[in-house]
């Protein structure tokens, strides 16, 4: 079943390291994936860049645009930058009506962003609330509207740095174990925060042990962990 994957992040690179596993397993699988950036991180995630001489904030974007493409190449996405700005990230009106359009425009089928809490990153928080109330306006109240909406979509938390302090808890492990080549050469293109390459390296054959636990399947080596936010609603248990 062809399905509909849109991951909206605060910063260029937070969908490789939390879900780019998942983003090239739907692809893989026949489905359509975009990643969309409120911001390219430019100000508080570009440490390395910021160490070359005479650097500039419009540099530091060029180079993110470019390597978030080629990240999002490598799992089969398309990624969109939305330029709002970093530490702080701050979504004004007109910013969030620009979020809604593009949740309406997309359609997805599924929705993933960060948790509503973060003590180490002040922008996660933010992107959380403007995701959560887009999808909602996307979405309507279920019942006929003066705007057009979409069906809604499930929607997912992605895994953030310090989930016991980030009010996630995981229902929902993706085995990337097919798909983990791709996400190796996506966190590659990612030069700008090489220190988190080898943390995340290890966060998904973490998570590929709980996975194995969960489920008795011993073939899963790597995985995601996620968190549903809307109730499933199926036929029979």
């Amino acid at each position: 079943m062809s399905r509909r994957l849109l991951v909206i992040g605060a910063h260029s690179a937070d969908f490789v390291w939390r879900a780019g596993g998942a983003i090239a397993a739907a692809t893989r699988a026949g489905g359509t994936a975009q990643v969309i950036a409120l911001s390219y991180g430019e100000r508080g995630e570009s440490g390395e860049l910021w160490k070359e001489p005479d650097q500039t904030v419009e540099a530091v974007k060029r180079v993110r645009h470019g390597e978030a493409e080629r990240a999002a190449a490598a799992v089969g996405a398309e990624f969109r930058g939305l330029d709002f700005g970093d530490y702080p990230l701050d979504v004004d009106a007109g910013r969030l009506t620009q979020v809604v359009d593009a949740i309406r425009e997309f359609a997805p089928d599924v929705l993933i962003t960060h948790t509503d809490t973060d003590p180490f990153n002040a922008d996660h928080p933010v992107a959380h609330a403007v995701v959560t109330r887009a999808r909602a306006l996307a979405a309507g109240a279920g019942v006929a509207s003066a705007f057009p909406s979409i069906r809604p979509p499930d929607l997912f938390l992605f895994e953030p740095h310090q989930p016991e302090l980030c009010n996630f808890t995981p229902t929902t492990f993706v085995d990337i174990t097919a798909v983990y080549e791709a996400k190796q050469e996506a966190m590659a293109a990612m030069a700008a925060q090489q220190y988190l390459q080898t943390y995340y390296a290890q966060r998904a054959e973490q998570r590929g042990n709980h996975a194995r636990r969960a489920s008795g399947d011993q073939s899963v080596r790597y995985a995601e962990a996620f968190q549903r936010v809307i109730p499933q609603v199926v036929a029979g248990l």
